[in-house]
């Protein structure tokens, strides 16, 4: 499906993103969100996404702070039930910082490598990116066969590596996937992507890994943002990241290949 032919203004991606709830008032409640944030705040490693935490973050007040400041959800300490927020404009906000990226990419005729958590939502924003970084001179990378992580096989669809079990493409937060995929590549004496475009922890895992990451991640996933707060990733998108259609972000990618120059 081809992205739209008119790109948003701001003003008008804002109110698009306000309307489908991809930002503004989410569909992912405060108290799973905040549950979320006690869980990394705890240790759990599934909610670190590939990142290593240490004991930085121990404190989930401080972990909310955080998560009002670069993704907008409330600041209230007593608000622990109901409706939270995603701020639209810190998600346009962080799409610009994203384009800048990719503008640089496109530039330097980088090695980009996509994957998705999501390939129920963001399959088709991740394709249309690789498409217009291919069409720039970027190579996008191609990952090893016979990959395997978590019990399942780590595939690539539409230049977009995915996580697959039983002839179906799994929502999956795990950092394995990456994992296979870095070192099958190095097993292969390949070069690593000099980029990574991702979401939940194949871009905490690249990241990690000392590899140029941005990702998109949602209200309840904060090590992404932690992980820009520090430095070690380089843009986290805040938005919902499994609307009711995934045609919903189609304005929202052609808005941020726009602002990369990466447009026909």
């Amino acid at each position: 499906m081809p992205i739209p032919s008119h790109a948003p203004s701001r003003a008008e991606l804002i109110d698009h993103l306000v309307r489908t709830r991809i930002a503004g008032d989410v569909a992912t409640p405060r108290e799973n969100n905040l549950d979320h944030y006690r869980r990394l705040a705890n240790g759990d490693r599934r909610y670190w996404l590939g990142l290593e935490l240490g004991d930085r973050w121990t404190d989930e007040q401080d972990v909310l702070a955080v998560m009002a400041e670069r993704c907008g959800v409330s600041d209230d300490l007593d608000h622990r039930a109901g409706q939270d927020t995603i701020d639209p404009e810190l998600t346009v906000d962080a799409l610009d910082r994203m384009a800048n990226v990719l503008r640089k990419a496109a530039e330097g005729r980088r090695r980009v490598l996509f994957a998705t958590g999501h390939p129920g939502a963001l399959l088709d924003v991740h394709r249309l990116t690789a498409d217009a970084l291919r069409a720039a001179g970027c190579e996008v990378v191609r990952i090893p066969g016979g990959l395997l992580a978590d019990d399942g096989c780590v595939v690539q669809f539409a230049d977009v590596a995915v996580y697959e079990g039983g002839a179906t493409l799994w929502h999956t937060h795990s950092p394995h996937p990456m994992t296979a995929i870095l070192d099958g590549l190095l097993r292969e004496g390949r070069p690593l992507p000099e980029l990574v475009v991702a979401d939940h922890g194949w871009a905490g895992c690249a990241a990690q890994r000392g590899i140029d990451a941005v990702g998109y991640a949602d209200c309840n996933d904060p090590a992404l943002f932690l992980a820009e707060a520090e430095g070690t990733l380089q843009v986290a998108v805040p938005m919902d990241d499994h609307v009711v259609d995934p045609r919903y972000y189609e304005p929202m990618t052609a808005y941020l290949l726009e602002a990369a120059g990466l447009r026909a």
